[in-house]
């Protein structure tokens, strides 16, 4: 009988907790944040959630040299800010980003791309440990589908587009988007997107796995604060941790994706709030994290 009382208690204490959670989120998504203007993109602080939206209106919030280097020292700063954990990176209503900066690099080159290479900022996102969530709206279209691709998950709203359109220019993906689309959806849907060079709109994407959430446009910042902000509030390390076992997943063999993910695990032993987190689920009560 206790046995049975125990076991019913537990989910009534996760779900609590989620209802704090939300409530929590809802709080910080409606205070005032903390905005800076550089002259690419807005950056912006909600409490422990870091946002980055991209602010090119005139070209659609088209990649150029310097927002990269915007957007990649933002990352960075958050990333080693202990007080942040998780980013979300958005756009405008109307475009994401509606690909690279065209003009900015029709003239170039073979030399001067290979010894200047504007793309080299970008790789450097692979090195950021926070979680980082794409809120999509609008157009997300070559280097615009590549930056969202970078981001460890995708919220899109209804009127989101995706596609690798740099065919119809002459070229090829070029910022990991025949990679990363290939890891996202599979060989088939990705060769057609690249050959074909076609947008496909954002039920398919959900369909293909390259989506992993479907909002209405006047929710879609909100869902993303939201979530960033749930997994803000969890043990940072553990969180960490997590997304690296899932991107090994990516770039490793089965046997030694496991090995590495029960190491990690292992690991995660050594932080007060693997201590915290199952002593408060013992207890029946809401965790409180320290994020160390």
């Amino acid at each position: 009988m206790n046995s049975k009382k125990g076991v019913k208690s537990k989910p009534d204490s996760t779900e609590q907790q989620s209802r704090e959670s939300k409530e929590n989120a809802e709080s910080v998504i409606a205070a005032q944040p903390t905005v800076a203007a550089m002259e690419t993109i807005l950056v912006e602080r909600r409490e422990r959630v870091g946002m980055i939206t991209l602010h090119r209106p005139k070209s659609l919030n088209a990649l150029s040299r310097q927002l990269a280097r915007e957007v990649v020292d933002t990352l960075k700063a958050f990333d080693a800010d202990d007080n942040i954990g998780a980013i979300v990176i958005t756009g405008s209503a109307r475009a994401f980003a509606a690909g690279a900066d065209i003009e900015e690099m029709a003239n170039l080159t073979y030399a001067e791309f290979y010894c200047d290479d504007i793309f080299a900022p970008w790789d450097e996102l692979r090195s950021i440990s926070k979680p980082i969530i794409a809120a999509v709206s609008g157009y997300a279209l070559g280097g615009g589908c590549e930056l969202a691709l970078m981001c460890d998950f995708i919220i899109a709203s209804e009127d989101a587009q995706f596609g690798q359109p740099e065919i119809k220019l002459g070229i090829l993906p070029g910022i990991g988007g025949s990679q990363r689309l290939a890891n996202a959806v599979g060989k088939s849907l990705a060769m057609d997107l690249v050959l074909t060079g076609r947008t496909i709109d954002v039920h398919e994407a959900k369909a293909a796995g390259l989506v992993a959430r479907v909002v209405p446009g006047k929710e879609l910042l909100q869902t993303a604060l939201e979530a960033a902000h749930t997994i803000a509030g969890y043990n940072s390390p553990a969180v960490r941790m997590a997304k690296e076992a899932v991107n090994v997943a990516f770039e490793t063999s089965l046997t030694e994706g496991m090995r590495h993910e029960r190491r990690l695990f292992q690991a995660a032993f050594a932080t007060e709030g693997q201590k915290e987190g199952m002593h408060a689920f013992i207890a029946k009560r809401a965790p409180v994290f320290r994020h160390r």
